[in-house]
């Protein structure tokens, strides 16, 4: 095991690959060098391809069954009663971190996801963005928090209302957020002991979500010459800077990893995927709400109900079954059948003029080594994921525009970004077929630690 190894992971959030390697690369200075020094590509994402799990997932190379989670809410029983909030007591398997820990290596930890509340570790974790404020204790050890205050003031962990039209207050927010967690990095990496770094950076997201339509020509709200047009480049071209003051402070034999949990593109509309459970006969009502409310608030008659569906980047199915759900009506033996008729139905869906969407149906089943907790019963990627799963109900229709959860111009993309620079190996080029999992036993290598047999991804060289 190396005894002077470092690793620095540089995580951004939904940066997207066509941006980063094509689009803007030559505008990106840091981020080009560091390519052109050591190896990249396309880092396929989680299914679903959500922040949580997919850091998670990056960093245990587990896959969301394993982990028992699905995306930011779960089912944590069978009741009817909504979903609860993933956080870092979710998450029962072994990190890269909690690895290196056993064998005496110290890690510093900066906003990875779930990391609220923060768990102790070897060294020190600052919580991520489902943190509720900075009130909250959102460091190990506690008396973190108080450093960090002397050092950046009142610490964002992250943009509030992203979703709205205070577009002017969403940049501020996301240019302080980034450049005080960009400050506390170098100052740690300076003057805190470490062998294993990382930090997530939600500032990539957040204007992807908040600003998408004025920069992509394609996007069906495009707004040509809009002050906001090179808002998102702007933001990019800040982050590179960062970046390079960064690892201006690390020394030359850091191995170095730029990544991204999943990409970002256009969203073209929203599914109501209620609505259509209605209008196909398998979610019924005690009485249609007179307007647009969550499903939560619905008044769903169980005893006449056969599927429902949760709203998201992504859809989540549920089937209410007998001895399973507490109203449930369908007979098991019948689960099956009645799985894959929804499974064709969903994707036979089209447009308003009837043009095939080209949604994804997913039985967790086939794609996770286990399923772990409740998972659901269909994942469902609407129009490729350039349509967003709707829950609410109250439209009229299965097709909206806007967003029910405010104004969102992006879904999340299946890649993200990989790049990794190590000063002792002469790989250069792009890659394919990198998988988000793979960087566990990347990071592992890096260190002369054998990855353990149940990870499932495999090292990049």
């Amino acid at each position: 095991m190396g005894k002077n190894t470092r690793v620095l992971v540089i995580g951004l959030d939904s940066a997207a690959p066509r941006l980063v390697f094509d689009q803007w690369v030559d505008s990106l200075p840091n981020i080009k060098k560091l390519m052109q020094e050591g190896i990249y590509g396309e880092l396929k994402s989680s299914d679903p391809p959500i922040t949580v799990p997919a850091w998670m997932s990056m960093m245990t190379s587990k896959d969301a069954g394993e982990l028992g989670i699905y995306g930011f809410r779960n089912r944590s029983n069978y009741s009817y009663d909504g979903l609860a909030i993933a956080n870092s007591r979710s998450v029962r398997e072994a990190t890269v971190w909690d690895i290196l820990g056993r064998l005496g290596k110290k890690s510093g930890l900066i906003g990875v996801p779930p990391s609220y509340p923060p768990k102790p570790i070897n060294g020190y974790m600052i919580g991520c963005f489902l943190t509720p404020s900075s009130d909250s204790q959102y460091t190990y050890p506690a008396e973190l928090k108080q450093e960090i205050e002397r050092l950046v003031g009142r610490y964002l962990v992250d943009v509030e209302n992203f979703r709205s039209d205070n577009k002017d207050d969403i940049l501020r927010q996301i240019y302080e957020m980034t450049q005080k967690r960009f400050a506390l990095a170098r100052n740690f990496v300076v003057n805190k002991p470490w062998d294993f770094f990382m930090m997530v950076e939600m500032g990539t997201d957040r204007i992807h979500h908040g600003f998408w339509k004025y920069h992509d020509p394609s996007h069906p709200k495009y707004q040509a010459g809009s002050k906001y047009e090179r808002a998102i480049h702007e933001y990019y071209r800040y982050l590179d800077e960062e970046i390079g003051a960064l690892l201006a402070l690390v020394d030359d034999d850091t191995v170095v990893l730029v990544v991204s949990d999943h990409g970002a593109k256009k969203m073209d509309g929203g599914i109501c995927f209620n609505e259509w459970l209605i209008r196909e006969g398998y979610l019924t009502l005690q009485e249609y709400p007179k307007e647009v409310i969550p499903f939560a608030k619905a008044k769903v008659d169980w005893t006449r109900t056969t599927a429902w569906g949760e709203g998201g980047y992504y859809g989540r199915l549920f089937l209410n079954v007998k001895g399973r759900e507490p109203q449930g009506v369908i007979d098991p033996k019948d689960y099956g059948r009645i799985r894959d008729e929804l499974t064709a139905k969903i994707e036979a869906i089209t447009d308003e003029q009837g043009r095939p969407l080209g949604t994804k149906v997913i039985k967790p089943q086939e794609i996770y080594r286990s399923c772990q907790n409740i998972a659901p019963d269909l994942i469902i990627y609407f129009g490729d994921l350039f349509w967003r799963s709707v829950g609410s109900l109250g439209f009229n229709t299965i097709y909206t525009y806007e967003n029910d959860t405010g104004p969102d111009d992006a879904n999340h993309d299946y890649h993200g970004i990989f790049i990794m620079v190590d000063p002792k190996s002469r790989a250069r080029g792009k890659r394919t077929g990198l998988h988000l999992m793979d960087v566990a036993p990347t990071v592992l290598e890096k260190f002369g630690v054998e990855a353990p047999k149940d990870m499932q991804g495999k090292t990049i060289l």
